[in-house]
């Protein structure tokens, strides 16, 4: 049954959804995406290491046009901000990822199926023909798997490969534990999974489809890069010494996270080590970030210390849960004119404009 939809006109920033979809969520599934992994501690620094940022505007420009749009991955972009790869999104709504994919496109930013998706590669590519897709892998046990996922992706029109690389095991979810949680049917794959909570109280999962690879390294990246002609993103990477491997391998992007904080806890806020992967990179792929993106203003900071855009997460499944497509389409709506303030108020017409200049310290 479809949830009663929100009084979405109400909704003025992104951190009101989450209240609306908690009151509709299942608490298990509520948590799930709430959640982080041990004490919680670098989730709360994701939100607060973008709060304690500050700004240097500048006066006397032209701001009478302002024109947000940048390109991400050589793929337009309304705003330098595309949707994260997140699992099951039909915890939040019966719609899932074909609603969250129609609202990108309808906004004009990218989106980015996750491998364990509640639809399938070709359902969404289906239900969001016009949209920018990419597709997060998870690269299985089973390699032949993890490859007929690449080539249905881009057989499906998905124009990026997101290759997720912090998760060879899952971290330690206390709330999951205490809820019992367990993942519902996923779209990607056809057979019964295993269960979350196996693999949770045991590490990992020995099933030929289970999405951790402990196995996996740095030389399997060719290999990767040979099941498709599109971009490759790596995801995950929270060093300059893994930054500058990363290019040396011949990725085409690479996106500073910390999954979320769901996995290893007591590590940095994503925003806190941006600065040093830009440096590293030095302009030989471009360089995304996430965790905590809650403003306009957020990915105005992203840029100023070097980012091409950021991906955003959490609330967009707060939104997908409070309105379904049409909470999303009002979330990135919100951003986009938060965006195109934060620009104008800089003294930045365009997202080129920005400049480390721009934040104090």
């Amino acid at each position: 049954m479809t949830p009663p939809r929100a009084d979405l006109t109400a909704v003025v920033r992104l951190a009101d959804f989450e209240p609306l979809a908690r009151a509709v969520m299942d608490l298990g599934a509520y948590d799930y995406v709430a959640g982080g992994a041990w004490d919680e501690i670098t989730l709360a620094e994701n939100e607060a290491a973008w709060r304690r940022r500050r700004f240097r505007p500048r006066i006397l420009v032209d701001v009478s046009r302002v024109d947000p749009s940048t390109t991400l991955l050589g793929s337009p972009a309304a705003l330098p901000l595309a949707i994260a790869p997140m699992a099951i999104h039909g915890i939040a709504h019966p719609d899932g990822e074909v609603a969250t994919a129609r609202a990108a496109a309808a906004a004009g930013v990218p989106f980015t199926l996750s491998t364990m998706a509640s639809r399938s590669i070709e359902e969404v590519a289906a239900g969001a023909p016009d949209g920018t897709r990419w597709f997060q892998l998870y690269v299985q046990r089973d390699r032949g798997l993890a490859r007929s996922f690449v080539e249905r992706a881009v057989g499906a029109g998905y124009s990026g490969i997101v290759l997720t690389v912090d998760l060879p095991l899952l971290g330690y979810r206390e709330r999951d534990l205490r809820s019992g949680f367990e993942l519902p049917p996923l779209g990607n794959f056809p057979a019964a999974r295993p269960s979350h909570q196996t693999r949770l109280h045991h590490g990992n999962d020995e099933a030929d489809g289970a999405p951790e690879a402990k196995t996996l390294t740095w030389d399997d990246l060719s290999t990767i890069r040979s099941w498709s002609t599109v971009p490759l993103v790596l995801k995950g990477i929270l060093t300059a010494e893994d930054a500058r491997l990363a290019v040396e391998h011949g990725v085409d992007t690479i996106v500073v996270s910390n999954h979320g904080a769901r996995q290893l806890d007591r590590v940095p806020a994503s925003i806190d080590v941006l600065a040093e992967i830009v440096a590293a990179v030095h302009g030989r792929a471009e360089v995304w970030v996430d965790g905590g993106v809650r403003r306009g203003l957020d990915i105005a900071i992203a840029l100023a210390l070097g980012a091409r855009g950021v991906l955003i997460g959490k609330p967009i499944l707060w939104a997908l849960a409070a309105g379904g497509q049409a909470g999303v389409e009002r979330a990135l709506a919100i951003l986009h004119e938060e965006f195109v303030l934060a620009l104008a108020l800089l003294g930045a017409p365009t997202p080129a404009d920005i400049r480390r200049e721009h934040l104090a310290g």
